[in-house]
């Protein structure tokens, strides 16, 4: 009889034991899930509306509404858009980076490889994904985006520069019905512009950057979501994600500004 007690309080408490460990890893299942369901209902809602590439993201950010184009001081923009090409191919299982190795050498000097040479079905992105597949040996990472800028002194590399980027991209957004086209006249020369049209498209966008700095921001960026999170530190290379900040009141634009990478 006592036996038996005994092997009733050893299951008794074993099963406690058990649904403690449960709970204590409890608050972890449910910010997991949370995050599964936040990535779910994203990926959703671009099913049903319309999916931009990071590239067409961050011209977006980076265009004047009403006006059509990006600011003439930005400077930074040629060179971010190519690096959305490079992490867009790297999202999608195109390309990846060589091994760190001992030394752990920086992202930038670390070369590119294909790991799939699928094509996307993108005209940019296969161009940019064609080049790197026929290129031996491999080159870095900061090479494949001065090719692509076209901003080299070597006359073998010129033929990689990808051309009319922002116009591409421009027209793309055309297609998918959040620009439009038109013709303005600036004094001396006639120059095109792509208005925007599709509110929603933008302020989609502007509200998906703004939370995922105020709202869904954690010092570990593993945990953030890769596409989010690149889109974010694209944004800032390009010098366009202020604009996504501006409409924010003065005390979140503050925390903001100091969260940003």
């Amino acid at each position: 009889m006592n036996k038996s007690k005994g092997l009733v309080q050893r299951k008794n408490i074993a099963s406690s034991s058990q649904s403690s460990d449960r709970d204590g890893l409890g608050s972890y299942d449910k910010d997991e899930d949370q995050d599964k369901k936040y990535i779910e209902s994203e990926e959703d809602v671009d099913a049903k509306e319309t999916r931009l590439t990071l590239m067409e993201e961050v011209l977006l950010l980076g265009l004047k509404d009403k006006e059509g184009y990006t600011s003439f001081w930005n400077d930074c923009i040629s060179f971010g858009l190519r690096g959305c090409i490079l992490i867009e191919l790297a999202l999608r299982g195109r390309i990846e980076l060589e091994k760190a190795g001992m030394r752990r050498r920086s992202l930038l000097v670390r070369k590119v490889l294909i790991k799939n040479d699928t094509p996307t079905g993108d005209v940019l992105l296969d161009q940019a994904l064609k080049h790197i597949k026929e290129t031996s040996p491999p080159e870095a990472l900061q090479s494949w985006i001065a090719y692509l800028s076209g901003e080299t002194w070597n006359p073998l590399k010129l033929h990689y520069q990808l051309r009319n980027v922002r116009e591409r991209l421009a027209k793309n957004l055309v297609d998918k019905g959040v620009l439009t086209t038109e013709k303005q006249n600036f004094l001396l020369f006639d120059m095109t512009t792509h208005p925007l049209t599709d509110n929603t498209a933008k302020n989609k966008l502007v509200k998906k950057v703004q939370e995922a700095v105020l709202g869904r921001w954690v010092n570990d960026p593993h945990r953030l979501d890769k596409r989010i999170l690149s889109l974010v530190l694209l944004a800032h290379s390009s010098d366009v994600l202020e604009n996504a900040f501006s409409p924010l009141s003065d005390d979140d634009y503050e925390v903001a500004m100091k969260r940003y990478p």
